[in-house]
């Protein structure tokens, strides 16, 4: 019974990131400026420290899809659920923040469409390569994609949360041509990686009737 628990601990780890995002995305729909949807309208102060919980929360979901690859890999604790709830979870995982991000202007609309395109489109190659008996590992490119769009949350997250309190905002300030010029580099190696997939992996969807 032991055993049978500890092998489904990065199975919880990947469904508490789902939970971990709808929380997020509750918190961070709490404002100050309008109410939202079933969500009240609350003070400044209120508005601001469930900001910051939702900045903690959404580092936290990112720290589990780290934790529960390397349990997985590390202990061979790989199985199908996994296999297929994983990178569903992490597309939740980036749509909900990036959403967000967008909602606080934060992000322009077309790179959220341009990203979640690519990532959708890369899980339906997965999807169709684990059909054939082939596991899709990600590459360099792949791994740089991550880590890049990691670094915007982690950035855009914390101006967001902390900026006004630490004269670190991003939206009509000094720092937006550098925040603009890091989500251009984002999106560019999201497309390459993409694209990449797809040309390395081409005899997949050519071999489909």
């Amino acid at each position: 019974m032991k055993m049978l628990s500890f092998r489904m601990i990065p199975n919880y780890l990947t469904m508490s990131r789902i939970v971990l995002i709808f929380v997020f995305v509750i918190l961070a729909n709490i404002r100050s400026d309008m109410p939202g949807f079933f969500i009240p309208q609350v003070s400044d102060t209120v508005a601001d420290y469930c900001h910051i919980i939702a900045y903690v929360v959404a580092i936290l979901a990112a720290l589990t899809d780290f934790f529960d690859g390397f349990l997985a890999r590390k202990f061979h604790l790989e199985s199908d659920f996994g296999r297929l709830m994983d990178p569903l979870a992490d597309k939740i995982f980036v749509v909900g923040t990036f959403v967000t991000m967008a909602e606080f202007m934060l992000m322009p609309g077309w790179i959220i469409i341009v990203v979640l395109t690519r990532e959708f489109m890369v899980t339906g190659l997965r999807m169709l390569a684990t059909k054939k008996g082939i596991v899709i590992s990600a590459d360099k490119w792949g791994k740089l994609k991550t880590t890049l769009q990691m670094i915007v949350l982690a950035i855009g997250g914390f101006a967001w949360a902390f900026g006004e309190k630490v004269g670190f905002t991003l939206v009509d300030t000094k720092y937006w041509k550098y925040w603009y010029m890091l989500l251009l580099l984002m999106t560019f190696v999201t497309l390459a990686s993409g694209v990449g997939y797809f040309i390395k992996n081409q005899k997949i969807f050519e071999d489909c009737e």
